[in-house]
């Protein structure tokens, strides 16, 4: 048996908690977290554009993002303070998007955005490329997220989540390419476009492909690597995405919350397989990945070693989990729109006789080494050590209430315990209920404090008794931003005890 420390919050104004505080009703489709945080973003985004845009007009000028200005501060966009992006070393130019396609356009003729345009391109933030292929699994989710642009001005506004509100990001159209400009060549390779300025423009300096970074599959799309500078403006450079897990990037997508599930601590698969991968785009996210592989015997230099096609240390997006015939399929896909598991259901394998064949429009799924690849469930999770849930919301009587509080740190090592912060829940009426811990987004300021590892555990108590209702901790090794556990409570008060421990704490000349 088990005992926990009084409570550090008191009932009353100062520490106790009532979920009809701060109530806030959930759209009926899932999607965004709907707040009032949510329609102030959207509103202040969408008038900032319009005014962007007025003004450049009235001055006959595109838009430049002095905040974020890859040209002229390249310097601070894409490094941090104490770490550079590797990729920088091939930043050739900086050009619009008028510059690099010849008829660009946002979002595909109609609007629908496929999983499949996403491409990762030389930096190293696959988990959120994966979770953008996630995300477009969903109709009209990512239109939501790109909120209003003029592509003749050069002007895009977006919205992200964090700290439990949303908030909105406005950038130019200006992006990286590591295609040299013409006055750069050197008077040989002049020669090859018969020192002819504008045909080497039009031939070498055209096109998605000539992008530094994340890019779209299909031809004069733009939406994909414009995100993604959002998104890097959002956490201050391009330096800070490098690396991270695909439910934070989800989170920061759509405001839901995450799980992170260990493939072999799964105890019944049928009931994973019932009560999670089918609801994949219908109220849930997944992505999966691996750790780091170890090179091979015969081969101990291999610097990228694969297994079945499978790479380590490297994020991919959960697209659909389909049952049909007795067998059960996962879609997987790699960000890099290239790459694909070869195992057994692989594209063009023994395994799909022509009877299988017919079903691949059911899995809506084509042959093709485009990144998308089958599964068996099985081999799904057999191949893959770990899964990320994020749990969207709809309208079905969800409310919210949060608080944000300044956690002691205990040092390891150290006795385990509770304690380190505890606080009140009241719940009036029978509930499902969804409780998170979440620490603020360092991503934000991540080269200031990624010496530091810090972890989250807590147990819920109800009020008055010893034993805990349940216990959770992060899973291991994975140190996420945050923590939760979904509940049936019964009316009444309850307590969350709290352990914080800062596992991990560096000098930065050990980095």
């Amino acid at each position: 048996m088990e005992t926990y420390p009084k409570p550090t919050n008191k009932k009353g104004s100062k520490g106790r908690r009532n979920l009809k505080d701060h109530v806030e009703v959930r759209e009926k489709k899932v999607g965004l977290f709907l707040s009032a945080e949510l329609s102030s973003a959207i509103e202040e985004c969408k008038a900032r554009v319009a005014s962007i845009v007025k003004e450049c007009r009235a001055r006959n000028r595109k838009f430049r993002d002095n905040e974020f200005d890859v040209q002229f501060d390249g310097e601070l966009c894409l490094d941090g303070y104490s770490e550079k992006v590797k990729s920088a070393k091939d930043l050739k130019d900086v050009q619009r998007v008028t510059e690099i396609f010849e008829k660009p356009h946002f979002f595909p003729p109609g609007g629908a955005v496929n999983s499949n345009a996403i491409r990762q391109g030389s930096l190293g933030d696959c988990y959120f490329l994966s979770a953008l292929s996630t995300v477009a699994c969903i109709p009209g989710l990512i239109n939501k997220i790109c909120v209003d642009h003029d592509a003749e001005v050069g002007v895009y506004g977006f919205i992200f989540y964090r700290n439990s509100g949303w908030s909105s990001v406005v950038i130019d159209d200006m992006l990286l390419t590591n295609i040299p400009k013409y006055e750069s060549l050197s008077q040989e390779a002049k020669a090859i476009y018969h020192e002819d300025k504008e045909q080497y423009n039009s031939n070498a300096r055209k096109g998605g492909g000539l992008l530094l970074y994340a890019k779209a599959g299909a031809e004069e799309e733009t939406w994909v690597p414009l995100i993604e500078k959002a998104y890097a403006k959002f956490h201050t450079n391009y330096a800070h995405l490098e690396g991270g897990f695909t439910s934070e990037a989800l989170e920061d997508l759509t405001g839901g919350v995450s799980t992170t599930y260990m493939t072999k601590d799964i105890l019944d698969t049928d009931r994973f397989w019932r009560e999670e991968m089918l609801w994949v785009n219908r109220d849930r996210l997944f992505a999966c990945g691996l750790s780091a592989l170890d090179s091979p015997e015969d081969d101990p230099h291999k610097k990228s070693p694969d297994v079945q096609g499978l790479y380590g240390n490297h994020a991919y997006a959960v697209l659909r989990a389909v049952e049909c015939k007795g067998k059960r399929f996962v879609v997987v896909r790699n960000p890099w729109g290239t790459g694909e598991w070869n195992g057994a259901w692989s594209d063009g394998s023994k395994e799909w006789t022509p009877e299988w064949l017919q079903v691949l429009p059911e899995l809506n799924h084509s042959f093709g080494n485009d990144g998308q690849f089958v599964m068996e469930y099985k081999d799904f999770l057999d191949s893959f050590e770990s899964i990320e849930r994020t749990l969207l919301f709809d309208d079905s009587g969800w409310v919210l209430a949060s608080s944000w509080v300044r956690a002691p740190l205990n040092m390891t090592p150290r006795a385990w315990s509770y304690g380190s912060l505890s606080f009140e829940v009241v719940i009036e009426t029978k509930t499902k209920a969804i409780l998170a811990l979440t620490r603020l987004n360092d991503r934000f300021y991540r080269s200031l404090v990624k010496y530091s590892l810090v972890t989250f555990e807590f147990a819920v108590v109800r009020l008055g008794e010893k034993n805990p209702i349940e216990t959770v901790s992060e899973t291991r090794p994975f140190c996420s931003r945050s923590v939760s556990v979904e509940l049936d409570l019964e009316p009444g008060p309850y307590v969350v005890y709290v352990s914080a421990l800062r596992r991990v704490q560096r000098r930065l000349t050990q980095w």
